[in-house]
This record gives C-alpha cells, structure tokens and sequence, in this order.
C-alpha cells in the first residue's frame, strides 16, 4: 500500500497541473450555475455616483466557490474511501492494476479528442444521464444556500478523464485511507483553477469556453500518455527507462564460506553496504534491492538455473517505491521504511524479470543469464 502522504501530493499534482482545467471543461457549466444564480439583487433606485465595491461585495463571487468545492471535497473523500475499500477487498494484481490504469488512460484520450472537436469521439465518452443533466441546471436556478455545495456534492457524478484515472489509483490503493487521501488531494489541487474560474464565470461564464475546452484537450492528451506509458511499465510488459550502467550489479559472489572475490566484478552497493549479488553458503543467490526514494541499482545480472531469493533493503523509505511489484510473478510488497524484506523468485530460467512500483513510475530488472563469465 503506497504512503497515504505520497499519494495526498500525488492527487494534488495531478489535480493542480492537469485536473484543474480538465474538470473545469466538464463541470464548469455546473460552476457557473451556482456563481451566476447567487448573487443577491440590487436595490432598483438610487443611480448614484459610482462607487468602489465594499470588501463583502468583492468575496461574494468566491463565497458559493467555497461551498461548491466543499461539497465537491466531500463526495470525492468519501468515494475514494470507499474505492480503497473495495480494492482492499477484491486485492488486484499488479498486471490488473495496470490494465485498470490503461483503461483510464484510454478513456482520457477520447476525453481530449472529444474537447478538441475531433468528430465522431463524443459518443464514445461516457457522460452522465441526460435526465441527471437537467436536475442539475433546474436546481443551480435556485437561490439556495446549499445550492452551491449540493451541486459540487454531485460533480462526484460527473467525472472528467483524470478524475476517473485518481478514482482506479484509489482502488489499486487498497486502502480507505489512501484512497481517501489520493481523491481529497487531487479536489484540493483543482481548487486554485475553480476559485479564479467562479470569478470569471460571476462576469461571464461564456467568455473562455471554447478555448479552455481546447487547451485542456491537450493537456489531458498530455497526461493521458503519461498515464499509459505507467500502466505498461507497471504491468511489467515494457521498460521506456534508459539502462542505468552505472548502477547495474552482476554476480554472483560467494561471500559465506568463501573469500568473496566472486566472478561479476560487481562490487558493493554504495547504499546499503553490501554486496548486490552474491551467493550464500548453502549456494542460494541472494539479489539485494536497496529502496530509498528509488532503487538502486535499478539493473541486475544473475544466473539462472540457481534458487534465487530477493532482498528488498529499505532504508528509509518512502514515496511510491515502497509500494514494490513484480507483475510476473504477481508479487505486491510494501518495503519497510528501515529493513529486510525477502521475496522467493524460485530458480529462474534464463530471461530478464521486470519490477517497478507500483504506479509503474519506477521500474528495473534483474537479467538472469546461463553463463556469467
């Protein structure tokens, strides 16, 4: 399970760079709605001298702003609770994580094609309910005081392509916490871009459509990538990551009952002290993984055809690359913030064997070889 304070500035990125405009494109019509409808009438005589607006009449257009992304917070807080719940549950592998991911990523394309105007994608985009559309404009008539936060309660019915990418990390979660954390951190990422918008939309909520709905199509396409290339590395069936020479390790070495010279010239890790590959006396080849922030090394050599046993050595750990996966194999690990964690690979047969984080943002591989020499 990645660190709920990891994935609380991850949502929050994705919400300020790229959730923001994408979310406005769709639910900024709602936005207006409750900004335009709440402001209170003007007394009809007195055309008096002009006059600077008194404080109060400047907040007005971000006082219905506030409940609108309150209400807004709330659902999406108690959805990614219960989408963590629910992934906790069904426990998903690391290969149907990635697909789920691949999905979103293809959902947010159409998304962008769709606002970029590209004909025939817009029947492809799932949109909500057409009688769900006309409740929510009947309702943002009204002068209500909840108006604004019952209408941003419901956006939660209404989600844009990223929303949709943060709502399935949130069930690879596996925690009501996390995916909690991932859904309130992307709303509050997303405030700064409705706050400025609902003052725009108080003068004129038709002044900027068309070509919001423009740049955010290629801002979405943008993250879409971003999100699919994750998917394939986490779905261990590609690596777009440049081989690391410099932090590559090869052995094996025999370093118990031995005078640990070994054959691979691999040396020792400069993180954890000891030595990457090595071979233990009773000829088990052990594969050490330090976990920081990142791993190092990212890139291994061993031999096949040996019983091979993965040490994953955290020191100090955080962020997603505590959240260790094999796809292959199927094998989820949450490394510990300071020591060992043995993973069993079993005796591998020549080939190359994928790991990366669980968001696929992080990824190596341990090359096993027949001949080291």
């Amino acid at each position: 399970m990645p660190s709920s304070v990891a994935l609380l500035i991850t949502g929050a990125s994705t919400g300020l760079l790229a959730g923001g405009a994408s979310c406005a494109a769709v639910q900024g019509g709602l936005l207006a709605g409750a900004v335009t409808r709440r402001r209170t009438p003007e007394p009809a005589a007195k055309p008096a001298a002009k006059s600077k607006p008194s404080a109060q009449q400047a907040a007005t257009p971000l006082a219905p702003v506030g409940a609108f992304l309150a209400g807004k917070l709330l659902s999406h807080t108690v959805l990614g609770a219960l989408l963590g719940v629910f992934g906790n549950v069904l426990q998903p592998s690391p290969r149907t994580q990635a697909v789920l991911l691949l999905v979103a990523g293809v959902f947010m394309v159409l998304f962008a094609l769709d606002l970029i105007g590209v004909k025939g994608v817009g029947r492809l985009v799932p949109r909500p309910p057409a009688s769900f559309g006309r409740l929510m404009r009947r309702s943002a008539k009204t002068d209500s005081v909840a108006t604004p936060a019952l209408i941003g309660f419901a956006t939660v019915l209404v989600p844009c392509g990223v929303t949709l990418s943060m709502e399935l990390l949130a069930i690879t979660s596996g925690s009501a916490v996390v995916g909690a954390a991932v859904m309130a951190g992307f709303v509050v990422g997303t405030a700064p871009l409705f706050a400025v918008l609902g003052y725009v939309f108080r003068r004129s909520s038709q002044a900027l459509s068309g070509k919001l709905a423009g740049l955010t199509g290629v801002v979405v396409l943008t993250v879409a990538a971003w999100t699919m290339i994750s998917a394939l590395q986490a779905g261990g069936w590609v690596s777009f990551d440049a081989p690391d020479t410099k932090a590559k390790a090869s052995g094996p070495f025999l370093v118990e009952g031995g005078d640990g010279s070994g054959s691979g010239g691999g040396g020792e890790s400069p993180e954890s002290g000891t030595t990457p590959v090595r071979t233990d006396a009773s000829g088990r080849q052990i594969v050490t993984l330090t976990v920081t922030d990142f791993y190092v090394p990212t890139q291994f050599t061993a031999k096949a055809g040996v019983p091979t046993t993965l040490v994953l050595h955290g020191k100090d750990s955080g962020g997603c690359a505590r959240a260790f996966t094999i796809p292959e194999l199927g094998v989820q690990e949450i490394v510990k913030r300071d020591g060992d964690t043995e993973v069993d690979l079993g005796t591998r047969k020549p080939g190359t064997l994928r790991f990366s984080c669980a968001m696929g943002m992080q990824t190596g591989a341990i090359e096993f070889k027949k001949d080291l020499s």
